[in-house]
C-alpha cells in the first residue's frame, strides 16, 4: 500500500463507522501482519465481557458480531474497491472470539489457540481454501475465518481430552 493510499485509507476509516469497525477500529492498518493483529483485538474484547457474561452469552455476542461483521464487510468492500481488503481484520477477531468463549481462559491454553487459529488462517487447509475461494462478499470474508475457528477448536478439544485443566 503506498503511502498516500493507506493516509487515504486512514481519512476514510475515521469518517465511516462500518469502515472502522471493519478495520478492527485502525488496527487492521499496522504492519506487517494486519490479521495478526487484528486477531489480538478478541482478547481484550473477551477478557472484558467475560466476568459478566456466561459462556451462552458470550456465544451470543460472537454471533451478533458475526453477522455485523458479514454487513460491515459488505459494505466496506465497496467503500475499498476490493473484497477482503487486506485491512480488514473483523472476520479475524470475531473468529477468534468464538475460540475464547469455547476454551477455559488459561494462559497457554489462548496462546495456543491464538497460534493454531493464525496458522489455519494463514495456510486455509482443505475446506478453509474453497470457501475462500468460492464464497464472495462480506460472508465469504467472515465465513473462512469461523471455519479456520472450527479447525482451531477441534484440536483444542483433542487436546483438552488428555490434559487436566482446572476451571
Amino acid at each position: 500500500m503506498q503511502k498516500e493510499n493507506k493516509l487515504d485509507l486512514i481519512a476514510r476509516l475515521f469518517k465511516s463507522p462500518h469502515l472502522f469497525l471493519a478495520c478492527g477500529f485502525g488496527v487492521g492498518l499496522i504492519r506487517p501482519g494486519p490479521g495478526t493483529w487484528g486477531t489480538l483485538i478478541a482478547f481484550p474484547i473477551h477478557h472484558a465481557l467475560s466476568p459478566f457474561f456466561s459462556q451462552y452469552a458470550l456465544l451470543v455476542f460472537w454471533t451478533g458480531m458475526f453477522f455485523l461483521g458479514i454487513a460491515v464487510c459488505t459494505s466496506s468492500e465497496k467503500v475499498l474497491g476490493e473484497s477482503d481488503h487486506s485491512a480488514i481484520v473483523i472476520d479475524e477477531f470475531v473468529a477468534f472470539g468464538v475460540i475464547l468463549a469455547f476454551i477455559p481462559g488459561h494462559f497457554y491454553l489462548h496462546i495456543l489457540a491464538f497460534v493454531l487459529f493464525r496458522i489455519f488462517d494463514i495456510v486455509k487447509p482443505f475446506g478453509i481454501r474453497q470457501i475462500d475461494q468460492r464464497v464472495k462478499g462480506g460472508l465469504g470474508v467472515m465465513l473462512d475465518d469461523l471455519f479456520a475457528a472450527g479447525y482451531t477448536l477441534f484440536l483444542m478439544m483433542i487436546l483438552l481430552m488428555f490434559i487436566n485443566v482446572p476451571a
